[in-house]
């Protein structure tokens, strides 16, 4: 059998962090099995989808790297195959037409809410409908003995009785099917294998292996995921910061980090941390997966993040790193090569939108210094300090950071002063703060006229300040 696996998001927003986390473990078991990924958009909610939806659920996909083998297929362009299901259903006795008024279905459910029972259609036209002339829906006929025994890949056998669920609409009184509907057809049709999915589906999940079985379908082995929760212990939602896929690229974070973090929610393989994505695929399996609900820690992402971005080989990071450059309108073109300017940053960078800042200056100049470094460092006695490096930068004919880091050295030595009443200075004059890198990778990657030109601006900002 082929492994087959989907992701099917509803188009009615970004792609969010519990929605990737299911398209991860989907993508992982597929990719373990030497299966298939499918992307499908579930876009039969007319109202609430839109195109721009679908667009940030690609991108985050892609931003993610969660390449999909099949589709991406869309359910408004199947209707007329849902239609003859439904049909299908129609004529072997499966469903029927239902004219209850929304009227009685309210005064139904209140009735059975005061008695303390579970809210569901009673079945008055399941046998036939009083009035051929009003606008109706079509239900699924559920059976009403029997239970369903949900063997999942996650939580174990599930058994719910068929007496629990009620007759469910297939087909709105407009003709349009409804998710269930739309979810069995799809499943069936696309052969999918395995669905892996939220547990707040798992109650679908009966419904939709009895449709499937009033079809003689093969239902798909079912993996339901734990949720995910916020710092505070409460579902995962907008008030607990960034939750959009593409926030956290905006925020700085690199793909692989963002996976890494959401496979370890509800996931785990000892106490190993980190892992590349060979690592995930090769290790994943649904049996390993947590039944308890997971709690996001935005700091161990923040970590997590920061270890990466230490560790990972440069030109892995360069086109996420120039990405962020050019949101700051800096073009990388016009300093330092950014792969060095990665190897330089990233041990004191925990985002790339850090390093990126902190990069600003190898790029480009800047008309003011930082008040209180400027004030710590540039004294009477700094102006002749700088003079004295800016004459031996001159004057020297080989560019290199040891070099450079030399100079300093023998400056500082000179002039008795402590290392740091040189560098220091030297620093806020060449960088406009008090931090970089080390000094002498700071100056061989600002290159020669950008040092030269930088410590003569700040010997002259220092003659000003004594006047």
């Amino acid at each position: 059998m082929t492994i087959k696996t989907r992701f099917a998001p509803s188009p009615t927003g970004y792609l969010h962090v519990g929605g990737a986390r299911t398209a991860l473990f989907s993508w992982l078991y597929a990719k373990k099995n030497q299966g298939n990924f499918v992307l499908r958009i579930e876009d039969t909610d007319l109202e609430r989808s839109s195109q721009e939806s679908v667009e940030a659920i690609l991108e985050g996909m892609t931003w993610l790297g969660l390449a999909h083998d099949e589709g991406p297929f869309y359910q408004t362009q199947r209707f007329d195959r849902y239609k003859a299901v439904i049909q299908q259903l129609l004529d072997q006795g499966h469903a029927y037409y239902c004219s209850c008024t929304k009227e009685r279905l309210d005064e139904m459910r209140d009735t059975q809410k005061q008695q303390k029972q579970k809210p569901r259609y009673d079945g008055r036209c399941r046998h036939g409908i009083s009035d051929e002339n009003i606008e109706k829906v079509i239900r699924f006929k559920n059976p009403e003995q029997g239970a369903i025994i949900i063997n999942d890949l996650v939580k174990g056998a599930i058994t719910i009785q068929n007496k629990e669920l009620d007759d469910l609409i297939i087909a709105r009184s407009d003709g349009s099917p409804t998710y269930n509907l739309t979810v069995v057809v799809d499943d069936m049709d696309m052969e999918i294998s395995h669905v892996i999915r939220g547990d707040d589906h798992l109650n679908n999940t009966a419904r939709q292996i009895n449709i499937l079985n009033a079809l003689n379908a093969k239902p798909p082995q079912y993996a339901h995921l734990p949720m995910i929760l916020g710092d505070d212990g409460a579902r995962l939602s907008k008030r607990h910061g960034a939750v959009s896929v593409m926030q956290y690229r905006d925020d700085g974070f690199l793909p692989e980090a963002l996976l890494n973090y959401l496979v370890r929610l509800g996931w785990s393989h000892g106490d190993q941390e980190v892992f590349s994505i060979k690592a995930m695929i090769n290790l994943f399996d649904l049996k390993d997966v947590n039944v308890a609900a997971s709690a996001f820690n935005s700091e161990k992402l923040l970590w997590l993040n920061h270890q990466y971005i230490m560790n990972s080989a440069p030109d892995t990071i360069l086109k996420h790193f120039i990405w962020h450059l050019e949101q700051l309108k800096i073009d990388p073109s016009t300093g330092a090569d950014p792969i060095l300017m990665i190897t330089a940053q990233r041990e004191r960078c925990k985002t790339l939108v850090e390093m990126a800042e902190a990069s600003r200056y190898f790029y480009q100049d800047f008309d003011q210094y930082d008040t209180k470094a400027a004030k710590k460092n540039f004294k009477a006695d700094s102006e002749i300090v700088l003079q004295t490096l800016l004459d031996q930068f001159s004057n020297t004919k080989i560019w290199d950071g040891e070099v450079l880091h030399k100079i300093v050295l023998e400056t500082a030595e000179t002039m008795a002063l402590k290392l740091g009443k040189v560098a220091q200075p030297l620093r806020v004059a060449v960088c406009g703060g008090s931090v970089s890198p080390s000094i002498d990778i700071t100056l061989s990657l600002l290159g020669r006229d950008k040092v030269l030109n930088r410590i003569q601006n700040a010997i002259d900002y220092i003659k000003n300040l004594d006047k």
